[in-house]
This record gives structure tokens, C-alpha cells and sequence, in this order.
């Protein structure tokens, strides 16, 4: 009997010390998660519709940033950093009345169009009164040093930028950029070429293809992966990743269809006005 009792209380210590862990761990784990939806609950990067803006590398955290992104209602040429939320509701008033100016029509063919319809890709010499055309440097890297930190220049060139750090607004992460991986930051037209040419483009002079294909109002450095699920889409079947600037997107669109004369789709507009609060 002593014997007995022995082990059966060698027995029950140890399986009594495991529950308590367990019931310890699972615990510590439903705390971890009400703190997790507590901490996410104001800064959720969905990628819910449209489809296209799904992207495998959208962030799960906030916004990176270090400050220096700008609203695009403070940023009307594109020469300013970023590309910041607008989130105060005179702000989105502002967004929705721009929004409306735009005109609509249907998209008409692609039958033509090419990307060299738009001259050659990240020219100096774009002919119109564009930022940074003719400054010595191809309008590629105008675009990675305006909105890079940390830049680290190749060689002795004062153009070329070999390295930097991209707080890149479509994903809300922080990219480490090297020019031996270059395709992991891609340039967006925010209005893609194919769009504008469907959308009137095609009509225009080679010159003032060369402009919109180059104006930094039109162009933001990004996340490859994500610029690459875009291809010639409108806001209404593809959007950033990461929600919380997308009524900018919006804007910094209808900027471009304004600034060019370009209509947009009745989708895309009411999309636009929709992420807008309009």
C-alpha cells in the first residue's frame, strides 16, 4: 500500500504541475491576443477588395514612416516627399471636391499602344514644363532621391543612387533598397500609361506622352511586388494594400486625369469618391 501510494503521488504532482502550466500558457496566449486586435484595431493594412490590391507583401503593422510623407493636397506639382494619409474630416471635404471635378467617359481601345508610344523610359528631356526634366539626372532616380533616405550615391555620380531606405506608402513597410535587387522598388504611374492611352492619350503628341509618362505627380516609388499586381488598372478594380492612404491615392489620380485633361471611368470616379468618404 505504501508502496502504492508512492507512485500514485509521483503521478498526480507532476500532472497537476502540467496543468497549471498549461492553463499558465494559454493565459499568457489569449492575453498576448486582446493586446494584439487592441494594438491593430486603428492601424489595419487590409487587402480586401478590389482583388487586385491584394499583395504578398503588404505589412501587417502601421504606416512606416519618418515624417516626411505629405498629403497630396499639399503636394499639387509632385515634388513634394510621399505620399501621407489624409485623415481630418476637412481634408476629406477638400479630397471630395477635387474628386468631382473629373470627367468620366468609357475606356477606349488599347489597339497601339506601347510604352515606347510614351517615349524612352525615365528620359531627362521630357519637353513640357516638368519637374526636374533637363536637371542632369534620369527621372528614375529624381524619384528615388526625392522620397529615399539613407542615399548612397555609385560611384562619383551625383545622379545614380546605388542604395537607400524607402518608407514606401503602398504597403506601409520600410524597404532596404539595393540597386543589384532594383526591381524590388518600382516606379508607379499612378495613372498607368495604358490607362491614360485608352482614356485619350492616344490623340496626344509624342511630347506630351513624354510628360505624363515622366511628372513626378504621376510617379511614386513603391514596392515591386505591389506595383506589379497593378498592371493598368483604375481604383476601381485595384487599390494599395495598405488602406489608410488610399483617399491620397484617390487624389494624387485625379490630380493627374486633371492636370493632363484625362477622363476617368464612372467606376473609378465613384471609387475614388467612395475611399474619399463621398
Amino acid at each position: 500500500m505504501t508502496a502504492g501510494s508512492s507512485t500514485a503521488g509521483a503521478t498526480t504532482a507532476p500532472s497537476r504541475t502540467r496543468r497549471l502550466r498549461r492553463a499558465a500558457v494559454c493565459a499568457a496566449a489569449a492575453l498576448t491576443v486582446t493586446l494584439s486586435l487592441a494594438g491593430c484595431k486603428d492601424t489595419d493594412i487590409g487587402l480586401d477588395s478590389p482583388s487586385g490590391g491584394a499583395s504578398s507583401t503588404a505589412g501587417s503593422g502601421p504606416v512606416v514612416s519618418n515624417g516626411r510623407a505629405v498629403s497630396p493636397l499639399d503636394n499639387p506639382d509632385g515634388t513634394k516627399t510621399g505620399l501621407a494619409p489624409i485623415t481630418s474630416a476637412a481634408d476629406k471635404a477638400k479630397a471630395v471636391a477635387l474628386i468631382k471635378k473629373v470627367a468620366t467617359k468609357g475606356r477606349g481601345p488599347k489597339t497601339g499602344y506601347s510604352r515606347d508610344e510614351f517615349g524612352s523610359a525615365w528620359t531627362d528631356s521630357a519637353p513640357g514644363a516638368i519637374p526636374y526634366s533637363h536637371n542632369g539626372c534620369d527621372s528614375r532616380n529624381d524619384l528615388l532621391k526625392r522620397d529615399g533616405t539613407d542615399l548612397h550615391y555609385r560611384g562619383g555620380s551625383k545622379c545614380v543612387i546605388s542604395s537607400m531606405k524607402l518608407d514606401d506608402p503602398y504597403t506601409g513597410k520600410a524597404i532596404n533598397w539595393t540597386k543589384t535587387h532594383a526591381t524590388t522598388i518600382q516606379i508607379d504611374h499612378v495613372m498607368p500609361l495604358s490607362y491614360d492611352w485608352q482614356m485619350g492619350a492616344a490623340h496626344w503628341d509624342k511630347g506630351k506622352r513624354e510628360d505624363i509618362a515622366n511628372d513626378p505627380l504621376n510617379l511614386i516609388p513603391v514596392d515591386g511586388p505591389s506595383n506589379g499586381s497593378k498592371s493598368d488598372s483604375g481604383p476601381a478594380s485595384w487599390l494599395p494594400p495598405n488602406h489608410q492612404i488610399r483617399c491620397s491615392y484617390a487624389v494624387r489620380f485625379a490630380q493627374v486625369s486633371q492636370k493632363y485633361d484625362l477622363p476617368v471611368t464612372t467606376a473609378d470616379k465613384d471609387m475614388m469618391l467612395k475611399l474619399c468618404g463621398g
